[in-house]
């Protein structure tokens, strides 16, 4: 296993050297060595949230903006908690080795994730060079939405957490409703996409700009339940960039790409000790 690793880490690091450009793909698996969990099915859920399981309460019910029209305090009670844990928690030391890389190689680099955490903007990557899919926890809109306006989420959340209820809920700065995560969710018709759309631009420019037979993808714990980011690496293969796939559990690529079973930490700080070779 650990030779396996090697040889793996060592191709890869050298598709990194003599890359132009690299483009990280991370998937709820990435935030596991930061301690976040990753909602694996229900059950991987109520692990998490013992109290939803009490409830009879899913993640797909959990996160159903519904909530915060029909009961706002119930709604926040979930995307609170997590607000508060994302906030206290320190992205892994993985985040940091692929700075240094872009660093030490001159690599440009750009991000695309599901997560909702803001962790890759808190290790230091540039707000500019990250495309956060379905949103961002850290920013809100209007429940409604009573327009596009999308601003700063600088409320912290006290949640009742026997009840999962928030015991006060922030409030749309334009027509007083609720206001809720400007996170995409599930069954979600009011979701404002403007600033996931913008940072859609950005990234198809930062491709057109290199060229994808420069580039190389790395995949970081992208899973199968909610496969956006594995289907966005996947189109990126097809159209000649060199792709990497990081996953203790679902890690099958087709070939010429790379599949390394590992969890995301440990395979970065393999193909760390590789380009240092």
């Amino acid at each position: 296993m650990e030779q396996r690793l090697r040889e793996l880490s060592s191709t890869a690091a050298t598709w990194i050297a003599k890359a132009k450009g690299i483009i990280i793909l991370a998937g709820a698996g990435m935030g596991v060595d930061s301690g976040l969990p990753d909602f694996r099915g229900d059950k991987g859920f109520w692990k998490a949230y013992p109290m939803y399981e009490q409830l009879g309460i899913g993640f797909v019910e959990a996160a159903n903006p519904q909530h915060f029209e029909a009961d706002p305090a119930f709604g926040w009670g979930f995307y609170g908690h997590r607000l508060g844990l994302y906030r206290q928690t320190s992205p892994h030391q993985g985040y940091q080795l692929i700075l240094d890389w872009s660093k030490r190689l001159g690599l440009p680099y750009f991000v695309v994730t599901s997560n909702v955490d803001g962790h890759f903007q808190k290790a230091g990557f540039d707000e500019k060079r990250v495309l956060e899919v379905h949103g961002s926890i850290h920013h809100l809109q209007c429940s409604l939405p009573c327009g596009s306006y999308i601003w700063n989420n600088q409320h912290n959340i006290a949640v009742d957490v026997k009840r999962m209820r928030a015991l006060e809920v922030p409030f749309c700065k334009t027509c007083g409703k609720t206001a809720r995560p400007n996170i995409l969710m599930f069954a979600d018709w009011n979701w404002v996409s403007e600033r996931s759309d913008a940072q859609q631009i950005r990234y198809k420019n930062f491709i057109s700009e290199i060229g994808h037979e420069k580039l190389v993808a790395l995949e970081l714990g992208a899973g199968l339940a909610v496969p956006t980011i594995r289907m966005m690496t996947e189109r990126l293969s097809r159209q000649g960039v060199k792709a990497v796939r990081i996953n203790p559990k679902d890690p099958v690529i087709a070939r010429p790409n790379l599949s390394i079973a590992h969890g995301g930490k440990e395979a970065l700080e393999a193909i760390d000790r590789a380009l240092s070779l």
